[in-house]
C-alpha cells in the first residue's frame, strides 16, 4: 500500500516503538503510588514531560499530558472558559474553518452554558485576515482559539499576529497545533499562545497520548473529575508507554522541523505530485494554491466527480488517501473548511486530500499518479458542452 494519509495519522516511529516495548514487557505500576514498580512509572513520566517542556522551549509543569489532541483542545477551551468568565467576560472567537475539536466545543459552550461566539471568516484561500480578526474582538472577549495549520488544506494561519491582537486587550489566547507540530516550529513563545495542544500520532508517535501546552500562572479548570493527577488539571492514570513513545517521536519530529531538508524535500514531492495530476486531469483544483501550508499537504478537487468513489477507487489501486469531506452517520458531508474558503458544495464533495511523510518516495509519487489515472477514467462524468 501506497500510504498518503500521514494528516490523519502516522506510522509508529522506531523511536517511539523502542522506548514503549520495555514498558510493555514487565509489570508495569501505577504512576501515583509509592512503591518501587509506580517510582519507576512516575519518572517516565516526568522524564517525558521533561522532554517535550525542553522541545517547546517550556517548563515542565506547563505540559499536561492527555489522550490526544480532542481531549487537549477541549481541556483548553472548556477549562479556560470556564475558569475565566465573569459577567462581563463572556465571548468567545474562532475561526469557521478550525477542526470540529474546537469548532463543537465552543458551539456547544453557546447552546449550554450561554457564551457568545464569533466565527470569523476566512478568505478564499483559507487564510484569516488579521484586520476582520481584531474586528470580531469585543470587550467582552475572553478566549480566541486558531489553529497552527489547517488538517485538509495544510493552510497556515498568522498566529503570532492574531495572538498579539489578543495579548494586547488581555484576550487569552489558544492554538490547536495538532497538524502542525512536528512538521513547523512551534515553540510557544513564537507564537505568543496561552495554550497549545498536540496529539502524538500525527508525529509518528502513538495513539492515545496527547498534551496541552498552558502558559505559566494561567489557570484552568479541569473539565474532568476523578483523581489529582497532572496538578489537578487532568485526571486519570498517565498512559505510561503512549507518554514514553510521544515524548521520544517529538525529539525525532521536532529536529526535522528546524531543518529545511525534510520540508524542501515533501515540498518537492507535493509539487511532483500536483504537475502530474495537473497533466492527467487539467480540470483539477488545487485548493488553497497560493497560501502558505505544509509542505506535505495537497488537497485538490476534481470537478465533475465524487470524492468518496475516487478514494474508494484509489484504495482498490493500493492508494490510501483522505476526502475533504467527513462520514456521518452514513451520510457524506461537504467539507467544512472548503465551503468556508467559497467552494460550492458539489466541488467540495469532489475532493481527495494527498498528505505525504518521511516515507514518501519519488516511486510512491508515480504509482499514484498512475493508479489515479486508471480511477479517473472510470469515473462517469457530466459531459462538458
Amino acid at each position: 500500500m501506497i500510504y498518503l494519509d500521514h494528516n490523519a495519522t502516522t506510522p509508529l516511529s522506531p523511536e517511539a516503538r523502542n522506548a514503549m516495548m520495555p514498558l510493555l514487557g514487565d509489570l508495569l505500576g501505577n504512576p501515583s503510588g509509592i512503591h518501587a514498580s509506580a517510582r519507576l512509572a512516575r519518572a517516565v513520566v516526568d522524564e517525558a514531560r521533561d522532554r517535550i517542556a525542553a522541545l517547546l522551549g517550556a517548563k515542565s509543569h506547563e505540559i499536561i499530558f492527555t489522550s490526544g489532541g480532542t481531549e487537549s483542545c477541549n481541556l483548553a477551551i472548556l477549562g479556560l472558559a470556564r475558569r475565566h468568565r465573569t459577567f462581563a467576560k463572556n465571548h468567545l472567537v474562532t475561526a469557521s474553518t478550525e477542526h470540529h475539536a474546537v469548532l463543537h466545543t465552543m458551539r456547544s459552550l453557546v447552546e449550554r452554558e450561554g457564551f457568545e461566539l464569533t466565527e470569523v471568516p476566512v478568505d478564499a484561500q483559507g487564510v484569516i485576515d488579521p484586520d476582520v480578526f481584531a474586528a470580531a474582538l469585543r470587550p467582552e472577549t475572553l478566549l480566541a482559539s486558531v489553529m497552527v495549520a489547517n488538517n485538509e488544506t495544510g493552510v497556515i494561519q498568522p498566529i503570532a499576529e492574531l495572538s498579539a491582537l489578543c495579548w494586547e486587550r488581555g484576550i487569552f489566547f489558544h492554538s490547536d497545533a495538532v497538524q502542525a507540530f512536528g512538521k513547523i516550529p512551534c515553540k510557544p513563545v513564537d507564537l505568543g499562545v496561552d495554550a497549545l495542544s498536540a496529539t502524538a500520532h500525527k508525529f509518528h508517535g502513538p495513539h492515545g497520548a496527547g498534551f496541552l501546552w498552558l502558559r505559566s500562572g494561567v489557570s484552568i479548570e479541569a473539565i474532568q473529575h476523578g483523581g489529582f493527577h497532572e496538578n489537578e488539571r487532568r485526571p486519570g492514570t498517565e498512559n505510561v508507554p503512549a507518554i514514553a513513545g510521544m515524548a521520544a517521536a517529538a525529539e525525532v519530529a521536532v529536529r526535522g522541523a528546524s531543518g529545511t531538508e525534510k520540508q524542501a524535500r515533501e515540498s518537492e514531492l507535493r509539487d511532483r505530485l500536483w504537475q502530474g495530476i495537473r497533466t492527467i486531469d487539467p480540470s483539477a483544483f488545487r485548493n488553497a494554491a497560493s497560501a502558505p501550508s505544509l509542505a506535505n499537504t495537497l488537497n485538490v478537487s476534481f470537478p465533475g466527480c465524487d470524492g468518496e468513489t475516487l478514494l474508494m477507487g484509489l484504495d482498490l489501486e493500493g492508494v490510501a488517501a483522505s476526502s475533504g469531506s467527513a462520514c456521518m452517520v452514513g451520510s457524506i458531508q461537504a467539507s467544512h473548511v472548503l465551503l468556508a474558503m467559497g467552494a460550492s458544495e458539489d466541488l467540495a464533495r469532489a475532493t481527495v486530500r494527498f498528505s505525504l511523510g518521511q516515507e514518501t518516495t519519488p516511486e510512491a509519487i508515480d504509482v499514484t499518479l498512475t493508479a489515479l489515472s486508471r480511477v479517473l477514467r472510470r469515473q462517469s462524468r457530466p459531459r462538458q458542452l
